[in-house]
């Protein structure tokens, strides 16, 4: 099997859990790091074996098919759009971009020029969401009807190095975790149609405890606490929240009701977890796991479909369309909220074909 050449910009601290699972890929093959803080590339490329270089250096190498975007949300369209204008694929962190208008411009950028685009999160092709997509589609608990979707802690200001762009336009609670919830739900439920919607921004600043920047104030621009509904298209309706402003809850992330039993699902920032299933009158009941990477952190399972897919020449599943969707349905909320109105989605999107039970982990098709 031929490797795909992996370039990656942006060296903050989610690039070493890519940089890690990628090795578990064999289809994959990182050629180098790039950052606009030479130090950043350059201690993570000494950590991981890689040569370093600019930003410039990295879209002109001919070995770099596919470009991994994890730079912060404000620079995702920037660096994805200069991905894509060097001729080659991009696969983002999320968001796809800050607002909609935004990663338009991406996904009609990469039609013109006939290259791929994919997004963050990858985590919906873990073994305990995969597992939970079959379940529904075999009908373990007959038709979806409703569920709820639930995230909350009291900030990252907590434990994140450099915390300020949480609270920043791009940021805030709907848009840094609810990608996670909202391409979960999409997976298991289909396109959404409409969202009605809430928003708090209970204070202006916020006090960061964690190091370097412990006892610093930080601007919030943004809502930090979103909560709503889901309508989707196959009427299945979910009740959702989003919050930095939750000290401590005891809500499930996923639940999934049907009209013949429900379902607790995984928590969508992580790859495996349990399955539950408790049938009408029933009890809860762990349900075995039919697909695998399942234990440990494979974010990069994304850009290894995608790779894949080219080799392949088929659809790749972590796609453009997909976070397009889901980033409308985000925006969605705040929209709502201000105008005082349900907002029907305009963009649909088919659910991604899911894994083939039963694989290895590093296998992908």
């Amino acid at each position: 099997m031929r490797r795909i050449g992996i370039g990656i910009i942006g060296c903050g601290n989610i690039s070493t859990a890519y940089l890690k699972a990628a090795q578990r890929f064999p289809v994959l093959e990182i050629k180098a790091l790039a950052d606009m803080r030479s130090e950043a590339a350059e201690r993570q490329g000494a950590a991981f074996g890689l040569p370093a270089m600019r930003v410039d250096q990295l879209l002109k190498r001919d070995d770099v098919e596919i470009v991994v975007n994890l730079t912060v949300p404000l620079a995702h369209t920037d660096v994805s759009l200069a991905v894509l204008n060097a001729g080659k694929h991009v696969h983002s962190e999320k968001p796809l971009g800050i607002n909609v208008t935004e990663a338009r411009k991406v996904m009609e950028l990469a039609a013109q020029k006939n290259l791929r685009v994919g997004s963050a999160p990858d985590t919906f092709l873990g073994g305990g969401h995969q597992t939970a997509r079959k379940l529904i589609d075999d009908g373990a608990i007959g038709m979806p009807v409703a569920g709820s979707a639930f995230f909350g802690c009291p900030g990252h200001e907590r434990w994140h190095p450099a915390p300020g762009f949480y609270y920043l336009r791009g940021g805030g609670p709907m848009l840094d975790m609810g990608p996670y919830y909202i391409t979960d739900l999409v997976q298991l439920l289909g396109p959404v149609a409409s969202v009605m919607g809430s928003t708090a921004r209970p204070r202006s600043e916020r006090l960061v405890t964690s190091q370097p920047m412990n006892g610093a104030m930080i601007p919030v621009e943004v809502s930090t606490h979103v909560a709503g509904t889901l309508e989707f298209e196959s009427g299945a309706v979910v009740s959702i929240a989003m919050s930095f402003d939750v000290p401590k809850h005891r809500h499930a992330p996923i639940e999934i009701y049907g009209d013949k039993g429900s379902m607790l699902v995984p928590d969508p920032n992580r790859f495996g977890g349990e399955v539950q299933i408790a049938k009408t009158g029933g009890e809860w009941e762990t349900a075995a796991l039919t697909h695998g990477h399942v234990e440990g952190e494979f974010r990069s399972i994304g850009v290894a479909d995608m790779a894949a897919a080219i080799l392949g020449n088929r659809p790749h599943r972590a796609s453009g369309a997909l976070a397009f969707h889901v980033l409308e349905v985000m925006e969605a909320f705040q929209t709502s909220a201000d105008e005082g109105r349900r907002v029907r989605i305009e963009s649909h999107v088919e659910r991604p074909a899911m894994l083939p039970a039963g694989r290895e982990t590093g296998q992908i098709d």
